[in-house]
């Protein structure tokens, strides 16, 4: 409760040695071999890649530059038929940084609702939404919350620990008691002095978190300003950790790009089409463990790049 306000309950929690592994047991809950879940493309990578070895659909809810990679409610109800288990929604979006609005958030949940399916909200970066922001979203204020969401979090990526894998799952009852079996055959719960730290740091690290969370986003203001000096690139959309960028090289593939970055000019960007199909224009850069002396030195390292 101290986490998400509303109606959340010690039972409805489920503490993870990661949010990966939380999204496994999410997945492994909500279907089966032969069936499918919409993933927002461009996806999260390790998100495909678990349903792929599951033998599960990743089936892609299209997101595009147009709509500042928000997934669209029609297009993903187009996409439901009765093979489809659940909805994946991931916000602030990883790789392109997309923030999807309250509103949008709450219309997939009453989608999913509707359809009889299970909707997973991935908040892995949500503790580091825009400052001021408060809750992402309402959903927890309604008790039938249970019914439908199954929501993913990390505590390693918002209290700076990956290396300790914790993460957490909450789901009503339904959902979760096949998550507490599932858990218990891959790893019955992550280490406990990790646990007990952070125990502690929730309250006590509150003013650490808001600090943070106001240093990211001046390196999101940052990070604007100087792409404008880049002529030929673009940011497509940009929020928490990610800028999903566009690059000026038509018909280069964007691997080849992200080469000639790291090799020639110590910039490391991933490629777009390690994201899903179609995403050879883009790369992702990462700037929130980069200060913004480091950010002022992108002009000069893309200015006459030539992959």
């Amino acid at each position: 409760a101290a986490l998400y306000g509303g109606d959340v309950a010690a039972g409805d929690v489920a503490i993870t040695a990661g949010c990966n592994l939380a999204f496994l047991a999410a997945a492994l809950a909500v279907a089966r071999a032969g069936e499918a879940v919409l993933v927002p493309a461009p996806w999260y990578f390790n998100h495909q890649m678990t349903l792929n070895m599951l033998g599960i659909e990743a089936r892609p809810l299209p997101c595009l530059a147009a709509g500042g990679f928000v997934p669209d409610l029609a297009a993903a109800e187009r996409l439901i038929d009765g093979r489809v288990r659940a909805i994946v929604l991931v916000t602030p979006n990883n790789p392109t940084g997309a923030i999807y609005p309250a509103a949008i958030i709450a219309g997939f949940a009453a989608l999913a609702r509707a359809r009889g399916i299970a909707l997973i909200v991935d908040e892995t970066y949500r503790d580091f939404l825009g400052d001021g922001a408060g809750r992402a979203h309402e959903l927890f204020a309604d008790p039938a919350w249970r019914d439908t969401v199954i929501q993913l979090y990390s505590f390693s990526k918002a209290y700076a620990v990956p290396g300790h894998r914790l993460g957490a799952i909450t789901a009503g009852p339904a959902a979760m008691a096949g998550i507490l079996k599932i858990l218990d055959s891959f790893q019955i719960c992550p280490a406990r002095p990790g646990q007990t730290a952070l125990a502690w740091a929730i309250e006590g690290l509150a003013d650490w978190r808001a600090a943070t969370r106001s240093t990211i986003n001046g390196r999101i203001d940052a990070f604007r300003t100087v792409m404008q000096a880049c002529p030929g690139w673009a940011i497509s959309s940009i929020g928490a950790y990610f800028a999903y960028v566009r690059h000026p090289f038509a018909g280069v593939p964007a691997e080849r790009v992200a080469e000639a970055l790291a090799t020639g000019r110590g910039v490391l960007g991933l490629p777009g089409s390690y994201f899903g199909p179609g995403q050879d224009g883009h790369l992702r850069f990462a700037f929130a463990n980069a200060d913004e002396a480091a950010i002022a030195t992108l002009p000069a390292r893309l200015a006459g790049l030539a992959p």
